[in-house]
């Protein structure tokens, strides 16, 4: 017998279902619920709810949306395979293949090499054992977790170039989760509220679906930014009688004159969306009175030609505001999103936006792809569908090139979410690529071999670097030598020459094909030179070879020589990795561990910690503490040679960095050949990535440059980025960090 709890949701699942759903396919429902209620049964979220109820939401999400009967039944099952007994084969003689393929498409993974399935347990209920209870340390564990995350993301974006609809029911899940996110554990709920802004957010952009976007961000946005999200929502709260008021009037006085022009509409006031309040504030820099303050209407008209119309008529009546008209209907946006935009001074000389659609725009505009099944005839509305589906499905023409989890993830990031543009090759033809494209990224989508041999570029007739980007409307001219390939530093994302995946992906595979001899070599030299100028001395290469997940560190130099691994993600790597066995650790107290402001002490409670000035330590080097007499601890680099030459031991203490909000002075030297604006360039890059200068001097010897500077900066990576930029300047030969005095 069902209880009576999970049985109240189902009725109004029953009562919500489209009105064209056939007999077979409302007993179709009713079967994935029975199936689900019992796998379920004894499993409750961390609210305390049955779990069916999570169930339950997310098909009722898609019953919104009007998909077919299967997308219900599988949104009903979407968790069974992950967290019951029930199998992909229980669901495939139970509800066929179509339902199987559609759950297999958003069951989690559940298992990685050496990982269990505790590891990766749904998060959101407590029927299996938490990551928090693994007993891998938890570097580790946060390591696998992460690979798991984004194995699972990889495994539902290749499923959805099957079948759009596997990623709807991720997309109905994870906003359901997000509506019941306050009963997570605190620590979660950043993380998946960032991650959800980062991805899901954007693919139900992507994919039109406004209804679904704009709750998703405004979700996130709660959990990223709490105080900032609590200003907004209660300024809008404030001023919502007002705001209502001057509407109404609007409303009626709009209504009246296009009335007076023979023009059919239904008006309604915009809604204002808290996230998107602030990403405005954020764009124009300017606060929320002076964006709030901008009225927003929508019109909703019978045909295009009334589209237009009633732009006129508004814009005869009101005097238009330069440069805020756009006619998405003649250019439609990336995810086919079509409408008029315009904002006019109203009557109170205060700004008025408009927007102008059809009732099948609006359609499309609230529910994207989604809109396909909301019409119940075919015809050009399937076209649209089709459209949608190939413009998806060419945008992702390099998945089956990226097979690292991480990396396929950040490219759906720069190759999938971000917005387009469409620039020209000298013969005319339209090349469309992702916003924020260079030269190269352009070459390599004209062809392999145009990519390869690229060496400059003219935009509009002019000479540019190849780290530009790409705006809509420019005519891109590649210059390329007659052989050749391309350059390593085209990979290194602190240059931004390459910015998509698909060149990212074609540029390492021209270097695969180098011979492994080279590579090594070449990855040898890069990683030791660039510890070197990090000043980080003695690394134990197979162990970090090891931690990232490769037998030996010839694996690790041939990866770093053609390009599969990343300087950065070595250093990123070397900096949290907290278990790295020092030289000192014969030595080191007994494991007790308490926090000071700046590292995790091991061995003693209550002692205060100072950075020692002879070395500067940061984070991501290796340290140890030092007893002083009467002022505590002093922190220094392993191999600073004050700790080295100390003959009492017994006054080492090991320490770890510990969360630190706080930046660290580094003495940096540059060499490099003199001219007129070198220091306004280096002071000019360093602004840009607000970094700040604590001192600087220079000197010049026959035309040779010699600047030292001390910079304050957070941790190993940021300080790596800021010297692989350095070097990049003009007529510097190398920049490297250096020991105080």
């Amino acid at each position: 017998m069902k209880s009576a709890l999970a049985a109240i949701p189902l009725e109004k699942l029953l009562e919500q279902l489209p009105e064209n759903y056939s007999p077979a396919d409302r007993e179709l429902v009713v079967r994935a619920y029975n199936v689900a209620e019992e796998a379920h049964r004894e499993q409750k979220r961390h609210s305390g709810e049955p779990y069916i109820n999570h169930c339950i939401a997310v098909a009722s999400i898609l019953v919104d949306l009007k998909v077919p009967s299967e997308v219900i039944a599988a949104a009903l099952l979407h968790d069974t395979v992950e967290d019951t007994p029930v199998t992909l084969a229980d669901i495939r003689r139970e509800f066929g293949d179509t339902v199987r393929l559609l759950v297999d498409g958003v069951t989690k993974l559940t298992q990685l090499p050496r990982v269990s399935r505790g590891d990766q347990h749904a998060e959101w209920g407590n029927n299996g054992n938490d990551v928090e209870d693994d007993p891998i340390q938890p570097a580790a564990r946060l390591g696998r977790k992460e690979d798991m995350v984004s194995e699972t993301l990889r495994k539902t974006f290749l499923a959805m170039g099957e079948d759009v609809r596997v990623v709807l029911i991720k997309l109905a899940d994870r906003l359901h989760n997000m509506r019941t996110l306050g009963h997570m554990p605190e620590h979660k709920r950043k993380r998946i509220a960032q991650e959800t802004l980062d991805i899901f957010a954007p693919l139900a952009n992507r994919l039109g679906i406004w209804q679904l976007k704009w709750e998703l961000e405004d979700l996130s946005f709660r959990y990223v930014n709490p105080e900032k999200y609590k200003e907004i929502a209660e300024q809008l709260a404030e001023r919502r009688p007002d705001r209502e008021n001057q509407l109404e009037d609007i409303k009626e006085k709009l209504l009246k004159l296009l009335e007076k022009n023979n023009i059919k509409a239904e008006i309604s006031g915009r809604p204002k969306h808290i996230y998107s309040i602030y990403k405005k504030m954020q764009k124009k820099e300017k606060a929320f009175s002076m964006v709030y303050d901008v009225r927003a209407v929508r019109l909703i008209v019978p045909d295009v030609p009334s589209c237009y119309a009633a732009l006129g008529v508004i814009h005869t009546t009101w005097r238009p505001i330069p440069g805020e008209f756009d006619d998405y209907i003649a250019a439609p946006k990336d995810n086919f999103y079509q409408s008029l935009h315009t904002a006019v001074i109203y009557d109170d000389k205060r700004p008025l936006e408009v927007q102008i659609r059809t009732q099948e725009m609006h359609l499309n505009a609230e529910y994207g792809i989604a809109a396909h099944w909301r019409y119940k005839e075919g015809g050009r509305h399937d076209r649209n569908f089709e459209q949608r589906i190939s413009s998806l499905r060419k945008m992702m023409e390099w998945r089956s090139d990226v097979s690292d989890a991480a990396e396929f993830v950040e490219s759906m990031r720069t190759d999938v979410f971000r917005d387009r543009v469409y620039v020209f090759t000298p013969r005319g033809d339209i090349i469309d690529l992702p916003a924020g494209c260079t030269p190269i990224d352009f070459a390599y989508h004209v062809h392999t071999d145009i990519g390869h041999r690229c060496r400059g570029a003219r935009v509009n007739g002019k000479l540019v670097p190849l780290y530009q980007g790409l705006k809509t409307g420019d005519q891109v001219e590649i210059l390329t030598a007659k052989r050749g390939g391309p350059s390593r530093d085209w990979l290194n994302a602190n240059l931004g020459l390459v910015r998509t995946q698909r060149a990212r992906a074609k540029i390492k595979a021209w270097f695969k094909k180098q011979e492994d001899e080279q590579n090594l070599s070449q990855g040898r030299n890069t990683l030791e030179r660039e510890l070197q100028r990090l000043g980080i001395n003695e690394i134990n290469f197979e162990k970090m070879a090891r931690e990232l997940g490769f037998k030996t560190p010839d694996e690790m130099f041939i990866a770093l020589g053609n390009g599969d691994l990343s300087i950065s993600k070595v250093i990123r790597q070397f900096q949290q990795d907290e278990e790295i066995q020092d030289i000192l650790e014969a030595n080191a107290p007994p494991p007790q561990t308490i926090s000071t402001d700046a590292v995790e002490v091991v061995g003693l409670k209550g002692m205060l910690s100072v950075m020692a000035k002879c070395c500067s330590p940061m984070p991501g080097d290796q340290i140890v503490g030092f007893v002083t007499r009467g002022r505590g601890a002093t922190i220094h680099r392993q191999d600073c040679p004050n700790v080295l030459k100390t003959k009492d031991r017994e006054r080492l203490l090991k320490v770890g960095w510990g969360h630190v909000e706080r930046t660290y002075p580094v003495s940096v030297k540059i060499k490099a050949y003199d001219r007129q604006g070198l220091m306004s360039d280096v002071s000019n890059l360093l602004a840009e990535e607000n970094i700040n200068i604590a001192n600087v001097t220079v000197n010049v010897n026959r035309s040779i440059a010699d600047l030292r500077l001390i910079i304050e900066v957070k941790d190993i990576s940021q300080l790596s980025l800021i010297l692989t930029r350095i070097e990049n300047l003009p007529n510097v030969m190398e920049a490297h960090r250096t020991k105080p005095g």
